[in-house]
């Protein structure tokens, strides 16, 4: 048997030295150890030609198994290596990415269900934010830091003092200034790679339509339940998801309403807007200041989810948050036949 292994030694010697390929030697040294096997299985016992190859076949089958396992587990291993080289491969400069957002979006990059194509989904994107008060404060931050190209905030309202509880995109010297120029200015800090649309004026009929027309997605932050529904009705109109959250007191909600897609709309769900004094605003029933961060960081979540095709998103689902018992849950939605604002628009 040794002699065999020498013979194999030598056979690959020879042929580094010759220069000839890898291949080629493996393919010699196989032709010789099938020619032992062959002998061992052909020649009778005793047979001078099998004592100086071992006298059995069996440590060779043995040894040619052990071989093949170590191979097969190079190849594994060479496939594994190649695949994840591949997934891990920085998105390439022609994309348009700066050496600092490589380095910036490099723990998205490196998650399997975003990638590179993922961060570039995020960089084309065109994201609403309709608020930047509670809701779209968190959601803007983490938009802006997410890489999302064009980021476009409505508001109509300056930062007041009371807001600096829960909106902590604004700051003390922020008060009195629209906020979504001071969100802009937070968020261009944040990022100065991502563009920001801000809409210094109150989100209404005249407008809708021709601003959600720029965008691929919306995100409701609104505390008017006039909004929500204008919002509702254009998000349907342009077949573009809206991913809406709300709050009150110790609890929020999210849900993504998305009727091109098989979901209901909000107007399914809520068909009419409460009664005057049944929905109390914050300023009357008050919010604990942390919770519209984890709603809105929540949003901002379902919409990089939306962008870049990664899991599941909660498209027919609500997901509501109980801050004060710690408890978070899921209610099943559905769309109704009746729906005045998406039953005739999605068949």
């Amino acid at each position: 048997m040794l002699l065999v292994l020498i013979l194999c030694g030598a056979l690959w010697g020879l042929g580094w030295l010759v220069g000839s390929p890898p291949r080629l030697r493996w393919v010699m040294i196989a032709l010789l150890l099938a020619g032992v096997i062959l002998g061992h299985l052909l020649l009778p016992d005793g047979h001078a030609l099998r004592v100086v190859t071992g006298g059995a076949a069996a440590p060779w089958f043995l040894l040619l198994g052990c071989a093949a396992l170590a191979g097969a587990y190079a190849l594994v291993v060479r496939w594994l290596r190649r695949r994840a080289v591949a997934r891990e491969e920085p998105v390439p400069h022609a994309a348009g990415f700066s050496d600092a957002e490589l380095d910036r979006y490099a723990r998205h990059i490196v998650l399997r269900e975003i990638g590179g194509p993922g961060q570039k989904k995020l960089k084309a994107a065109r994201v609403l934010v309709i608020g930047a008060g509670g809701l779209g404060a968190p959601a803007l931050q983490y938009l802006a830091a997410a890489g999302v190209g064009t980021i476009g905030v409505i508001d109509d309202d300056v930062v007041e003092n009371a807001n600096l509880q829960r909106q902590v995109i604004h700051r003390d010297a922020d008060i009195g200034l629209p906020k979504v120029f001071s969100a802009q200015r937070a968020m261009e800090a944040q990022n100065p790679a991502v563009a920001v649309r801000p809409y210094h004026r109150r989100l209404t009929g005249e407008v809708a339509a021709d601003l959600f027309a720029d965008f691929d997605l919306v995100l409701d932050g609104s505390d008017s339940s006039e909004t929500r529904y204008l919002v509702n009705r254009t998000a349907v109109a342009a077949g573009i998801p809206l991913v809406s959250g709300a709050l009150s007191q110790w609890e929020g909600q999210l849900s993504i309403f998305d009727p091109a897609h098989g979901g209901p709309c909000y107007q399914c769900v809520f068909p009419e807007a409460p009664a005057p004094g049944l929905a109390p605003s914050c300023a009357e029933a008050g919010v604990l200041g942390p919770l519209p961060g984890v709603i809105g960081a929540m949003m901002a979540v379902e919409a990089i989810k939306l962008i870049t095709g990664a899991g599941a998103v909660p498209r027919g689902d609500m997901v509501i948050y109980d801050a004060l018992w710690g408890e978070t849950r899921k209610i099943a939605l559905k769309r109704r036949a009746d729906c005045p604002v998406c039953d005739k628009r999605t068949g």
